[in-house]
């Protein structure tokens, strides 16, 4: 398999490849994706998106947007909730023509979840905000003052947020959940890998000699190309919420970090970070 590195190729290739996988009615092909097409943004639609939401949307965003952006189905998720099976129908990716209720709030939402960090209740608080008030109205001041500078974040799909900043070197799209935050990729090739693999057959089946089956193993190419976007690197950076990112040692893999890490540039936070663990 040859997966392209050049960004447009590569999402020409995931549209094909996606949309080859959707066309056949059979149990490869995911629920609710039967016969979906991807709907592309002409530049003009793009500039009035840009207008109506008072943003800006970078290069590689765009690009994004041209050939992909969203697909004209519903994705069918199935859960059991108290022995109860639920069906719900949910958005592939954003769609900035239709859904203009879910792109407000989830724009709203990156501001709205790590506001209720500094809450009383919390345990972030970051060392680049100083002593830590026990006036609340003291502490959403000052997360307030530090969120101004983060880079403006914009959904692609459910709580996934590019990183739109076109002064960067790396284009990193993250994923917030609660009060962790985390990189999927430095990249949008290796973020739509980390995404949506089970919609790009980059899988193998490998048998399981002690449990007797088979698991999906993802292929050597993809594998790499994660170890690549992920090891050290010291220009991989976001302004602000690397700081916010590094809080949990969660999020030090998405920087090439890791507690046990021998690496003499490993970043002051994390050395912060370690030493306070070790008291």
């Amino acid at each position: 398999m040859h997966i392209p590195s050049n960004l447009t190729e590569f999402l020409y290739w995931v549209k094909e490849r996606t949309e080859k996988l959707w066309s056949v009615d059979d149990e490869n092909c995911p629920k609710g994706f039967y016969g979906a097409k991807w709907q592309g943004l002409s530049e003009e639609q793009i500039d009035q998106v840009e207008k109506k939401y008072k943003i800006s949307f970078i290069p590689e965003h765009k690009e994004f947007l041209k050939i992909l952006h969203a697909i004209d189905k519903k994705e069918i998720v199935e859960y059991e909730y108290d022995g109860e099976l639920i069906t719900e129908e949910r958005d592939f990716f954003y769609n900035w023509l239709a859904d203009e209720k879910e792109v407000e709030e989830i724009i709203k939402g990156s501001y709205n979840w790590m506001k209720h960090d500094v809450n009383e209740k919390s345990q972030v608080w970051l060392n680049s905000w100083g002593i830590k008030s026990a006036s609340l109205e003291k502490r959403i001041e000052v997360f307030e003052e530090w969120f101004s500078h983060v880079p403006a974040l914009l959904p692609l799909t459910g709580l996934r947020y590019i990183v739109s900043d076109e002064n960067l070197k790396w284009k990193p799209i993250i994923s917030m959940g609660s009060s962790d935050i985390i990189v999927m990729g430095w990249d949008f090739r290796t973020y739509l890998l980390n995404e949506i693999g089970n919609h790009l057959n980059i899988h193998i089946e490998v048998f399981d000699e002690e449990d007797q089956m088979f698991y999906p193993q993802l292929i050597d190419e993809v594998k790499y190309i994660f170890d690549d976007n992920f090891k050290y690197d010291e220009t991989k950076d976001i302004p602000y919420l690397k700081e916010r990112i590094l809080y949990w040692s969660c999020g030090w893999r998405s920087f090439g970090l890791n507690y046990y890490s021998e690496n003499a540039s490993i970043h002051p936070i994390v050395k912060t970070y370690i030493a306070e663990e070790e008291k």
